[in-house]
């Protein structure tokens, strides 16, 4: 079946006014001001529905997300569940990247390929990570680079701890071991060949990226830090670092008042501030991640969970503060999809994947096209997951 949509006013990101975008095979497969009627030569039945001018956006990419759960920090009952289907497509995400975290033990790499795959079937373009907190890594096939070249949803490490004491205090050389491996395996496979890192709280911050930096051939676009923004100083130095070539990421997770952190929307809009460079900043949720608070002594005092919802939430405050769609929408699509070599998502263009979403006057995400398919309408999953 084809569908066409009428009169859609498309972000590219960039604008390109009103619109008809005709859907088929999970592509677009054509865009202009107005489409004619398509049922005099359409090879199948066509279906029509009217936007009425509402803007339509490409599928926002999720490059951190616990897809099988995160957590277990205070013990077994503290897991957190894996992210059912709708969680992420009622918050417009149509690409997720998923990773273990601290727990690279009692989870395993074959859980989070099987869920990787399981999302597949379910609608979701998804991929993941090897690895997790700990160095070694964790892999499948006992190397990273095999890992990368022989596992096809496997696009790079992650979500490698460093700068925290729940990390593997990893030593400098250990670091650009992982990190090479990560960069010969994108070359060997066309794949991101990324090196994703979890930056604590810890006062060493991104000195082992700024090293590898200095001292490597390595290009920067390998290192890959996120929770950039949950203290001002660590933002600071990310700052600093993104000219220099690398993407930072920056998290969509809850901030108090008075909290020693920034918000996924005034990081960026400092980032933005700052003249950092456009292309060099992604945003991603952490959605089935813990968030816990912990003392002086590393114990656990208090915790919360992630929610991909978040993702939508950032971009939505964005737009709420006056900025342009077209200024927001790369850092949590264009930006993602060109970062991560998946060439097909992050953009509306004739031949690109048919991952879309359909924002209310309120900035909500209303509508919902994963691979051609409407999973959500009127804010309402058309599409569950096995076990919703």
């Amino acid at each position: 079946m084809l569908l066409l949509l009428r009169g859609g006013s498309v972000f590219a990101p960039e604008p390109l006014g009103i619109c008809d975008l005709l859907v088929g095979g999970g592509k677009i497969l054509a865009i202009a001001p107005k489409l004619p009627p398509m049922e005099a030569f359409a090879p199948a039945p066509v279906t029509e529905i009217s936007l009425q001018g509402a803007r339509v956006i490409p599928g926002l990419l999720d490059a951190h997300v616990h897809s099988t759960g995160g957590g277990g920090e205070a013990g077994p009952h503290t897991r957190v569940p894996a992210v059912p289907l709708s969680a992420f497509t009622l918050g417009g995400i149509t690409t997720v990247v998923g990773l273990l975290g601290t727990d690279g033990t009692t989870r395993s790499m074959e859980n989070l390929v099987a869920a990787t795959n399981a999302l597949r079937v379910e609608g979701l373009s998804a991929y993941c990570w090897t690895g997790g907190y700990e160095v070694p890594p964790v892999t499948l096939s006992g190397s990273v680079r095999r890992d990368i070249a022989f596992v096809e949803p496997i696009i790079g490490v992650g979500e490698m701890a460093i700068s925290d004491h729940r990390s593997s205090q990893p030593t400098f050389e250990e670091f650009i071991r992982i990190a090479a491996d990560c960069h010969v395996g994108g070359l060997m496979t066309g794949k991101a060949g990324i090196l994703h890192l979890h930056l604590g709280d810890g006062k060493r911050g991104l000195s082992l990226v700024r090293r590898a930096l200095d001292e490597t051939e390595l290009p920067p676009r390998v290192f890959y830090p996120t929770h950039v923004n949950r203290n001002k100083a660590l933002f600071d130095e990310a700052l600093a670092i993104a000219p220099r070539g690398p993407t930072v990421d920056v998290t969509a997770f809850p901030v108090e008042e008075g909290e020693d952190a920034w918000s996924a929307e005034d990081a960026i809009e400092r980032y933005w501030a700052a003249g950092g460079p456009d292309s060099r900043i992604t945003c991603s949720s952490d959605g089935g991640g813990c968030l816990p608070t912990f003392n002086g002594q590393g114990e656990l005092v208090r915790m919360d969970f992630a929610r991909p919802s978040a993702l939508a939430g950032a971009l939505r405050a964005l737009l709420d503060r006056g900025h342009p769609l077209e200024r927001v929408l790369p850092v949590f699509t264009s930006n993602v999809a060109n970062l991560l070599r998946l060439h097909q998502k992050g953009r509306i263009a004739v031949g690109t994947d048919a991952d879309l979403v359909v924002l209310s006057d309120e900035h909500h995400v209303r509508d919902v096209l994963a691979g051609g398919r409407v999973v959500v309408r009127h804010g309402v999953p058309t599409v569950r997951g096995t076990f919703e």
